[in-house]
């Protein structure tokens, strides 16, 4: 089959799926991944088809806005372009549609203009229940009916938040007039299947979930087997003992110099050498038991260091875990809080520390316990044990074959 997967966001957003791609690709599936342009590279250096989104994730709103409203703000404009975007990512045609999170809400009608089944694979738990409050908005339990009070009402705000671009697009695509909200409840009467790529030792399935919503596992960024770190990095992790990884990915985009400053001297307090990622934020740093990097592969890197210090996205905070190693979560926005809170309800992380409330007092203390808790190591190596006996790709691919038999 002709599978075009569709993710837009940040890094974290998009390199799951490359993964993802490549293990449908290796069942025989001709795959396509369309993402936004900056992401080119990393998507066409896994094998797969690039099909480019013309927009930029990186775009700060207007008026030098912060916090929530400067998340809905990014989100609106980012909305507003993403809908011709995906129709002319889908006009080489395909046969079956997987939509991330960012973009099902618009693939619901791309999927119903090609007439092809459609398939979501989410990052997140994104559909109300009672076991936990919505993974936007904060992590303060509010009861089981609070809890999906909550999270119906967050359907609701990202309804209106993909109207105007939904209209757009149907009108565009030949489709008759259908509210957001009317597509999505027609798309869940119809039990629309939706595997979420996390783990279930993190989150498990909530119980009043309604049936096609499953919890399979991660699916993780393409590493080629031959991949190896860089030859600084083997000399500067071989030099010493194992250092703290630092990065905050995406976030953090206006601070990467303070920021840097901050993490040195945390890190020369709690008497550790450190990794720092660049990421988004431009995080740098100097000092002999420093060493800063660009992008590199987690799966490589994590399991050769002391502890993970990290914003907490949901690739970064799985990955972590993955390699048996202690988080200290930082949590900036969007869904970081939710992902920070379960690393440390798992044990495997140290209370999140506020990014709004970050010092390098702070920090140095978070990191310190992070090296030094012996049952926080405990907990990481037995959730990497959990994660060793999963395979998310595994079962999108079955549930792909399963559509491909039904056509």
């Amino acid at each position: 089959m002709r599978v075009l997967i569709t993710a837009a966001g940040s890094y974290g957003d998009v390199a799951p799926y490359t993964g993802l791609g490549v293990r449908l690709r290796a069942e025989g599936h001709e795959v396509a991944l369309a993402a936004p342009e900056l992401f080119r590279g990393l998507v066409s250096d896994s094998g797969l088809e690039f099909r480019a989104l013309p927009v930029d994730p990186r775009a700060a709103p207007p008026g030098g806005r912060r916090g929530r409203s400067e998340l809905l703000a990014r989100a609106a404009a980012f909305v507003e372009r993403l809908g011709d975007a995906l129709a002319d990512a889908a006009e080489p045609g395909a046969d079956l549609l997987l939509s991330a999170t960012t973009t099902a809400p618009l693939g619901w009608h791309l999927a119903e203009a090609m007439d092809v089944p459609s398939l979501g694979v989410y990052l997140q738990p994104t559909a109300p229940t009672g076991e936990f409050p919505p993974v936007v908005g904060g992590v303060r339990p509010l009861g089981r009916w609070g809890n999906r009070a909550a999270g119906a009402f967050g359907q609701r705000v990202v309804d209106r938040l993909h109207a105007g671009a939904a209209r757009r697009l149907r009108s565009r695509l030949g489709l008759p007039t259908l509210s957001q909200g009317a597509r999505r409840r027609a798309v869940e009467r119809a039990g629309w299947p939706v595997l979420h790529g996390f783990s279930p030792a993190l989150v498990p399935r909530p119980g009043d979930w309604r049936e096609g919503l499953r919890v399979v596992g991660n699916w993780w960024p393409h590493v080629t087997p031959d991949r190896r770190l860089p030859a600084e990095v083997e000399d500067f992790l071989r030099a010493g003992p194992p250092p703290v990884f630092v990065g905050f990915g995406s976030a953090a985009a206006d601070r990467g110099g303070e920021l840097g400053a901050l993490v040195v001297e945390a890190l020369r307090r709690a008497g550790v050498r450190g990794v720092l990622q660049a990421g988004w934020a431009g995080l740098a740093g100097a000092g002999d038991d420093v060493l800063c990097v660009g992008e590199l592969p987690h799966a490589l890197l994590f399991p050769r260091v002391a502890a993970v210090v990290h914003h907490a996205g949901a690739g970064t905070a799985a990955a972590a875990l993955r390699a048996g190693v202690p988080s200290v979560p930082v949590p900036v926005l969007a869904d970081q809080p939710f992902w920070a809170d379960r690393l440390a309800r798992f044990g495997a992380a140290t209370a999140p520390v506020r990014f709004a409330e970050l010092t390098a007092a702070g920090l140095a203390r978070a990191v310190r316990t992070a090296v030094t808790d012996p049952l926080l190591r405990v907990r990481a190596e037995a959730g990497a044990r959990a994660m060793a006996d999963e395979d998310g790709a595994a079962r999108v691919a079955e549930a792909v074959a399963e559509l491909g038999r039904g056509r």
